[in-house]
Protein backbone atom coordinates (compact mmCIF):
# COMPACT_ATOMS: atom_id res chain seq x y z
CA UNK A 1 0.00 0.00 0.00
CA UNK A 2 2.58 2.56 1.16
CA UNK A 3 6.35 2.50 1.05
CA UNK A 4 8.46 4.52 3.47
CA UNK A 5 10.26 7.43 1.77
CA UNK A 6 7.92 7.31 -1.25
CA UNK A 7 5.69 10.23 -2.21
CA UNK A 8 2.26 9.25 -3.48
CA UNK A 9 0.01 12.21 -2.64
CA UNK A 10 -2.55 9.63 -1.55
CA UNK A 11 -4.58 9.12 1.57
CA UNK A 12 -5.84 5.63 2.44
CA UNK A 13 -8.78 4.61 4.61
CA UNK A 14 -8.95 0.98 5.71
CA UNK A 15 -12.35 -0.55 4.98
CA UNK A 16 -11.53 -4.17 5.78
CA UNK A 17 -8.51 -6.34 6.51
CA UNK A 18 -5.29 -6.25 8.51
CA UNK A 19 -2.20 -4.14 7.82
CA UNK A 20 1.25 -3.90 9.36
CA UNK A 21 2.96 -0.53 9.86
CA UNK A 22 6.77 -0.52 9.75
CA UNK A 23 9.50 2.08 10.12
CA UNK A 24 12.58 0.55 8.61
CA UNK A 25 12.50 -3.03 9.86
CA UNK A 26 10.72 -2.12 13.10
CA UNK A 27 7.06 -2.97 13.39
CA UNK A 28 5.10 -0.01 14.75
CA UNK A 29 1.61 -1.49 14.72
CA UNK A 30 -0.77 -4.14 13.44
CA UNK A 31 -4.03 -2.46 12.48
CA UNK A 32 -7.39 -3.99 11.69
CA UNK A 33 -9.74 -1.19 12.74
CA UNK A 34 -12.03 -0.11 9.87
CA UNK A 35 -11.70 3.62 9.27
CA UNK A 36 -7.98 3.71 10.08
CA UNK A 37 -6.19 6.32 8.00
CA UNK A 38 -2.76 6.07 6.39
CA UNK A 39 -0.71 8.65 4.51
CA UNK A 40 -1.99 11.71 6.35
CA UNK A 41 1.37 12.68 7.86
CA UNK A 42 3.02 12.68 4.45
CA UNK A 43 0.25 14.85 3.03
CA UNK A 44 0.12 17.33 5.89
CA UNK A 45 3.89 17.67 6.28
CA UNK A 46 4.59 17.53 2.53
CA UNK A 47 7.16 14.81 3.13
CA UNK A 48 7.67 11.29 1.83
CA UNK A 49 5.74 8.62 3.73
CA UNK A 50 7.21 8.11 7.19
CA UNK A 51 6.34 4.41 7.34
CA UNK A 52 5.59 1.39 5.20
CA UNK A 53 2.08 -0.06 5.36
CA UNK A 54 1.76 -3.67 4.18
CA UNK A 55 -1.34 -5.81 3.84
CA UNK A 56 -1.33 -8.80 6.21
CA UNK A 57 -4.58 -10.20 4.82
CA UNK A 58 -6.89 -9.40 1.97
CA UNK A 59 -7.62 -5.69 2.40
CA UNK A 60 -10.11 -3.23 1.05
CA UNK A 61 -9.13 0.44 1.21
CA UNK A 62 -10.58 3.66 -0.08
CA UNK A 63 -7.90 5.71 -1.83
CA UNK A 64 -7.98 9.48 -2.18
CA UNK A 65 -5.57 10.15 -5.05
CA UNK A 66 -5.35 13.91 -4.60
CA UNK A 67 -5.36 13.98 -0.83
CA UNK A 68 -4.20 17.58 -0.27
CA UNK A 69 -7.08 18.87 -2.37
CA UNK A 70 -9.50 16.48 -0.67
CA UNK A 71 -8.47 17.60 2.83
CA UNK A 72 -8.84 21.27 1.87
CA UNK A 73 -12.27 20.64 0.38
CA UNK A 74 -14.00 19.42 3.53
CA UNK A 75 -13.43 21.07 6.92
CA UNK A 76 -15.15 18.18 8.72
CA UNK A 77 -12.68 15.65 7.29
CA UNK A 78 -9.77 17.96 8.10
CA UNK A 79 -11.10 18.27 11.68
CA UNK A 80 -11.32 14.47 12.02
CA UNK A 81 -7.71 14.11 10.82
CA UNK A 82 -6.62 16.82 13.30
CA UNK A 83 -8.45 14.98 16.09
CA UNK A 84 -6.75 11.70 15.13
CA UNK A 85 -3.33 13.35 15.17
CA UNK A 86 -4.06 15.01 18.52
CA UNK A 87 -5.00 11.59 19.94
CA UNK A 88 -1.75 10.10 18.67
CA UNK A 89 0.27 12.97 20.15
CA UNK A 90 -1.54 12.59 23.45
CA UNK A 91 -0.74 8.87 23.52
CA UNK A 92 2.92 9.51 22.70
CA UNK A 93 3.35 12.22 25.32
CA UNK A 94 1.51 10.15 27.93
CA UNK A 95 3.91 7.31 27.21
CA UNK A 96 6.92 9.63 27.47
CA UNK A 97 5.69 11.00 30.80
CA UNK A 98 5.34 7.45 32.08
CA UNK A 99 8.88 6.63 30.97
CA UNK A 100 10.18 9.80 32.57
CA UNK A 101 8.56 8.87 35.89
CA UNK A 102 9.83 5.29 35.77
CA UNK A 103 13.42 6.25 35.05
CA UNK A 104 13.65 9.62 36.84
CA UNK A 105 16.19 8.41 39.40
CA UNK A 106 18.42 6.55 36.95
CA UNK A 107 21.52 8.15 35.53
CA UNK A 108 21.68 6.68 32.04
CA UNK A 109 20.58 7.44 28.49
CA UNK A 110 16.91 7.33 29.53
CA UNK A 111 17.29 10.61 31.41
CA UNK A 112 17.06 12.38 28.06
CA UNK A 113 13.38 11.36 27.92
CA UNK A 114 12.58 14.54 29.84
CA UNK A 115 14.28 16.65 27.22
CA UNK A 116 12.45 14.84 24.43
CA UNK A 117 9.13 15.29 26.21
CA UNK A 118 9.70 19.01 26.74
CA UNK A 119 10.65 19.56 23.11
CA UNK A 120 7.57 17.66 21.87
CA UNK A 121 5.13 19.42 24.15
CA UNK A 122 6.39 22.91 23.36
CA UNK A 123 7.39 22.49 19.73
CA UNK A 124 6.05 25.05 17.30
CA UNK A 125 5.99 24.41 13.58
CA UNK A 126 9.35 23.87 12.04
CA UNK A 127 10.53 21.57 9.33
CA UNK A 128 11.30 18.20 10.88
CA UNK A 129 13.15 15.40 9.18
CA UNK A 130 13.07 11.84 10.52
CA UNK A 131 16.31 10.31 11.74
CA UNK A 132 19.01 11.14 14.22
CA UNK A 133 22.55 12.46 14.13
CA UNK A 134 23.78 8.96 14.92
CA UNK A 135 21.64 7.15 12.36
CA UNK A 136 20.26 9.45 9.63
CA UNK A 137 18.49 6.47 8.04
CA UNK A 138 15.94 6.22 10.85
Amino acid sequence: MLEEQERTGRLFVLIEGHVEVLRGNTQIALIKEPGSIFGEMSILLDLPHTATVKAQSAVEVHVFDEAPRFLRSDPEIAFLIAKLLAQRLNAATTYLVDLKRQFADQSNHLEMVGEVLESLVHQQYEEVRPGSDRDPGL
